[in-house]
Formats: structure tokens, sequence, C-alpha cells
């Protein structure tokens, strides 16, 4: 997996973060010949310029775990949707009566934008309405899904491939019957990446606003099994010392744990 975005709710570019990135969400992995997409934040516009920069063909299957700006801004810029050669999948879940068609083109209108997805987009595009707590087969990886606590709704993501696997819970409150069922979904996955954009002192003034502490990233770790925590969806307002900092707090009780970093590459 390579990160292309890893920061929480607007990018915090500059110089102040560009050792840990200022990009919204967007994570790469690869699982053979398979491209899977996590979120497309402004991190995935990097991605897709690389993508392009290859000239080979793109098939990519890309997972939006929610539609809140910070994991969309992205697409309108991620350059393999402008090509005929290419094949694009787009899954995600339908939300308050709309399919993930309706809802991602929603975002490219007027007054908002100056074009239409319908009028820009030339790949060969699927769109793919996922029901929480299905399987999907991706070549011969699996994606299975859970939903997450956070307002309006969020899937969380695991991938298992050749032995190993991944999972990615960005987006999600802690406190909640439901965080039983992410230790379960995340039983002994290799590697889980985790939303902890707070302390637990910047929580108590934040609660409700769907995001996680490191602390809690650590108990779901811990509860979890999982062999490595990644630490995800940092607070823009949170520079690169104040990272070195937190992470420091977070090795005194995992010393696996890492922060994401833009064009961090993790091999499992």
């Amino acid at each position: 997996m390579r990160f292309w975005g890893v920061r929480g709710s607007i990018p915090a570019p500059g110089p102040a973060t560009k050792r840990y990135g200022g990009n919204t969400p967007c994570v790469e992995v690869r699982c053979g010949d398979e491209l899977l997409i996590f979120d497309l934040g402004s991190g995935a516009r990097g991605l897709g310029d690389a993508l392009v920069a290859t000239r080979k063909p793109v098939k990519a299957s890309i997972f939006i775990s929610h539609y809140h700006y910070d994991h969309l801004q992205g697409l309108p810029f991620f350059s393999p949707m402008f090509s005929p050669a290419n094949d694009v999948t787009l899954y995600g879940s339908p939300r308050d009566g709309k399919s993930l068609k309706q809802i991602l083109a929603g975002q490219m209108v007027h007054p908002y934008f100056p074009v239409t997805a319908e009028e820009v987009f030339r790949t060969r595009l699927a769109y793919r309405d996922v029901v929480v707590g299905e399987d999907i087969p991706v070549g011969k990886a699996t994606v299975r899904t859970l939903e997450l606590n956070h307002p309006g709704g969020n899937v969380g993501y695991r991938v298992d491939f050749g032995g190993r696997s991944l999972v990615y819970a960005t987006d999600v409150e802690h406190g909640t019957a439901l965080d039983a069922k992410l230790f379960d979904f995340a039983r002994g996955a290799d590697a889980l990446i985790y939303d902890s954009m707070y302390t637990e002192d910047e929580y108590r003034v934040r609660t409700g606003w769907g995001h996680s502490t490191w602390e809690a990233a650590v108990r779901a770790a811990d509860a979890s099994g999982v062999k490595q925590l990644v630490l995800f969806h940092h607070d823009p307002g949170r520079d690169d010392a104040s990272m070195d900092k937190l992470l420091r707090e977070v090795r005194k009780h995992r010393k696996d744990a890492i922060a994401a970093k833009e064009a961090m590459v993790i091999k499992l």
C-alpha cells in the first residue's frame, strides 16, 4: 500500500506539514495485478497523474468510504477518468435513497463545479452500489465491508489477499456498540489503518464529529490482535513536530505503531 493523502477534513499543505503531508485521504493498494484505491481525497490527483505517467492503460477498483468532501474532492482531478483507454469501477454505499452514481454526480454540478461528470469522464466507468456486509471479489483479493460509526454513514473495508490482510477504518467515532463489530472485523489483520485524529482532550470538545483518538486506536489494535497499527486521518492543525510528539506517545503503548505519511509504502 502507498499513501497519497493522510490528512483529515481539509487539505493542510505548507512547510509545517511537508513531512507527513497535507493531502486528504487516498490510499493505493496493490494485490498482484489488481489496483485497489481507497477514497479520492485531494491525494488522488497525485496518484492519478502517476498512473497516467506510466503510459499504460489503467484498470482500477475504487472504494469510497463515505461522501464527505475531504474524501471526494480529488475525483474531478483524477486524470485516469478522462481517457477511454482506462477501466474504473467505483464502489460505495447508497445513502438517503440515492445511488452511488447519483451521489458522486451531485458534487459536480453548478454552482459548485464548472462541468458535470457526464460531460467530462471518458473512461470505461462502472458504478457499483455496495450492500454493507457483503464480500466483494477483486481478482484473487476479497474486500469485506462493515458499517462504521460516522455522521451520514461510513463503510470500513478489509482486504484479504495471498494470506495477508489490511483494514481501512478511517472516519470512525469510538464508544458505541459498533466497536466490538469492528474489533471482530479487523481480527488478526496484518495492518489496521485507523482514524486517530484527536487526543482525548481534543475529543472532549469534538464529540459527535465522527472521529476517534489515538488512545482509542491503540485499544482497537489491541482488541483486534492486529500486527501493525497505522495512524491516519491526521488533524489539519497538527504540524510535523506535533505529529512526532503524538507518535512518541502512541509508541509507549504500541511499539509497532506508525503514522501514515504521504509517499510511505508498506509491504505485507
